[in-house]
């Protein structure tokens, strides 16, 4: 399907006669209905938000005021069009806007839903810079065209180049390799992803519940870059089941390395080692990739009564909120810094609180107490004051001496951050690595020391969200494109 530029000046000057700026001003921004409270924490397979309507969504399209130079775009890391396609929902041209998407990202409906549209796109829109309004709801706008699509069965493959027969091995299925690897089929190349789960999606799968990001919509993505042409292996492990030398005498000719952060990290604190505490990310993973929230489970997970999720972040609110589904009676999120201060986007804080949550903020674990049977009873913790602003702009804590106090708990769930799986580190002779085992790239390009290796997402960033990770990808398939065709 042919696209043309959807901000070509006949369509611009017909917009602004249909709709002037004051009338468009004087829309509201739309909000997203939502499954009520009550309702939802019955289930981790019933999403929250409900999505908009056709009505609905062009509606909020009218809002764009279609800037000369749209900032947005700006602060998109995949460079979508985002006038582009916002201006064709607005024509009720829905097909055309979900192509618009595709030309830049390889995971439009996962982006709409989980990407943080508040501190990207939306934080530079002309409403919010110019005229402290509220912005365009460009993530709404962009999960009702991917959805649009997938629902309607009208979805078109991007355009692509002919085969060129050379091929290209990704290492990790999560957004990052997703992203590089829909780039580079669309490019002519012959793409197999490697993943080392059972499943492909990476963390759109373990690590996201269901409640916030259906499999359903992750399988349709994957889906759409099979069509493309890309292959995919499951249960394999780069670095353990084959080398990457075992790769290139398959025929490899380019990597790009995508593995993720998946090593949870831990406090180190007195009795952290007691049953009952976890990682986020081993809970995470077996409640949404291998069904152990079920009792009917081979290993079902622990159900806690009372359970204490330490940490602030939108993982923290992953896990408050699973358990909560899994039905514990109190669930306490506790956090070293303030609630303002908490990198969790506020739509999850706002859905935790919902659904019966605990915020203790300023407050931070000193030591866990266990039973007799070496399960854990108690949380010590210790109030907090803010004081100077650290490298990152946030306030420090700082401990308040002699205010230790006891939280009850039967089952505590450490969210505090991962650190990158260090597999592919160390079995890659000549790999430079960083001290916190990241994996060293030019920035530019992705290319890390070794001549055909390129990495990108969280096993470069230590942890970021999807669409950073995506954007590795998409700069890294742009310069192995450079790469080959010798430009």
């Amino acid at each position: 399907m042919e696209i043309t530029s959807d901000r070509n000046e006949a369509w611009r000057k017909a917009l602004r006669v249909a709709f002037p700026a004051k009338d468009r001003l004087a829309i509201e921004r739309v909000t997203m209905p939502e499954v009520p409270p009550a309702e939802r924490v019955k289930s981790q397979r019933v999403e929250v938000n409900k999505g908009v309507t056709p009505a609905m969504a062009q509606r909020e399209a009218r809002r764009c005021m279609d800037c000369v130079t749209p900032a947005c775009m700006e602060g998109c890391p995949v460079g979508v069009d985002i006038p582009g396609f916002v201006k064709e929902i607005e024509r009720g041209e829905f097909t055309r806007a979900a192509a618009v998407l595709k030309r830049a990202s390889a995971l439009p409906a996962v982006c709409g839903r989980v990407c943080p549209q508040e501190k990207q796109c939306e934080e530079r829109c002309f409403l919010v810079q110019k005229l402290k309004k509220e912005a365009v709801a460009i993530g709404y706008l962009e999960r009702f065209a991917a959805d649009h699509e997938r629902e309607t069965g009208d979805a078109p493959l991007p355009e692509s180049l002919p085969a060129n027969g050379i091929r290209v091995a990704v290492v990790g299925s999560g957004p990052s390799g997703l992203s590089c690897a829909g780039d580079l089929a669309k490019a002519g190349f012959d793409v197999t992803v490697f993943e080392a789960l059972h499943e492909i999606g990476g963390v759109l799968k373990y690590g996201i519940p269901e409640f916030r990001l259906p499999n359903r919509v992750v399988d349709a993505e994957i889906d759409q870059l099979r069509r493309l042409g890309v292959r995919f292996v499951t249960n394999y492990i780069v670095g353990m089941t084959g080398t990457l030398d075992d790769l290139r005498a398959d025929g490899f000719r380019c990597f790009y390395i995508s593995s993720g952060a998946g090593l949870p990290r831990f406090m180190n604190i007195p009795g952290e080692n007691s049953n009952g505490i976890l990682s986020a990310n081993e809970y995470l993973t077996r409640v949404n990739l291998m069904g152990a929230g079920s009792v009917e489970a081979d290993t079902p997970v622990y159900r806690g009564r009372h359970v204490v999720v330490v940490g602030g972040g939108n993982t923290a609110m992953d896990s408050a909120r699973t358990a909560r589904r899994l039905g514990a009676e109190r669930v306490m999120i506790v956090y070293r810094r303030g609630e303002e201060e908490m990198p969790a986007r506020v739509e999850e804080v706002k859905h935790a609180r919902e659904e019966g949550c605990e915020f203790i903020t300023l407050t931070n674990p000193m030591a866990y107490l266990a039973d007799e049977r070496r399960r854990v009873k108690q949380v010590i913790v210790q109030r907090m004051t803010l004081g100077e602003a650290d490298e990152s702009g946030r306030r420090t804590p700082v401990a308040v001496e002699g205010s230790e106090y006891a939280l009850d708990t039967d089952m505590v769930i450490v969210a505090v951050g991962v650190s990158p799986n260090p597999i592919i580190p160390r079995s890659v002779p000549g790999l430079a690595v960083s001290r916190r085992g990241t994996i060293e790239v030019d920035p530019e390009s992705m290319q890390t020391s070794v001549p055909d290796l390129y990495a990108g997402g969280d096993i470069v960033r230590g942890g970021a969200t999807v669409i950073l990770a995506m954007g590795d990808g998409r700069r890294a398939a742009q310069h192995i494109c450079r790469r080959f065709s010798g430009t």
